[in-house]
């Protein structure tokens, strides 16, 4: 009779799901709908300088679907070298420049929408500032895939090469 009372209180996987479902209803009633870029610190990182609006550990959102940042480039300067999945979206919002896809170059400017394709053995990229007095400001976008497919999203997610710091804008 107590072994069948210790089965009825531990918790089922439905009741954890449950639980889940309860705990992500809080967090959504006392998340913001509008993140106030102002209030955003800028962070030097591997890939250069970023400042963070949506990262899959800010539970202050109002959803978690995206991963969403922006990202300086000093004048004449370079970001990181990276390999991802790709599905990443940047808009340039400042500045001039390029960008390295697996070592083939695209120029942008100022309006322009640079997009990431999708490969199964990941995308190599990296990014160029050509103005010697501007910083260039991109704006990136891309799905929120790690609590469903990991950090790695399904082709690995590395840093190939640093910023350099001492090009700070």
């Amino acid at each position: 009779m107590a072994e069948q009372s210790r089965e009825r209180k531990a918790k089922t996987r439905y009741q954890e799901l449950i639980q889940l479902r309860d705990e992500e209803r809080n967090r959504v009633a006392g998340s913001t709908v509008c993140v106030k870029g102002q209030e955003l610190s800028w962070e030097m990182n591997p890939q250069g300088l970023m400042k963070w609006y949506m990262h899959p550990n800010i539970d202050l959102t109002a959803h978690k679907f995206l991963i969403f940042y922006a990202q300086k480039i000093p004048p004449a300067g370079r970001s990181g070298k990276q390999k991802c999945p790709g599905g990443v979206v940047f808009v340039v919002v400042e500045g001039k420049g390029y960008s390295l896809l697996d070592e083939v170059r695209y120029d942008w400017k100022e309006g322009d929408l640079l997009q990431l394709p999708i490969k199964l053995e990941g995308v190599v990229f990296q990014h160029f500032n050509t103005s010697e007095n501007e910083p260039a400001l991109l704006i990136a976008a891309e799905p929120n895939l790690v609590a469903t497919v990991g950090v790695d999203r399904g082709s690995g997610f590395e840093q190939l090469e640093e910023a350099p710091e001492d090009e700070l804008p």
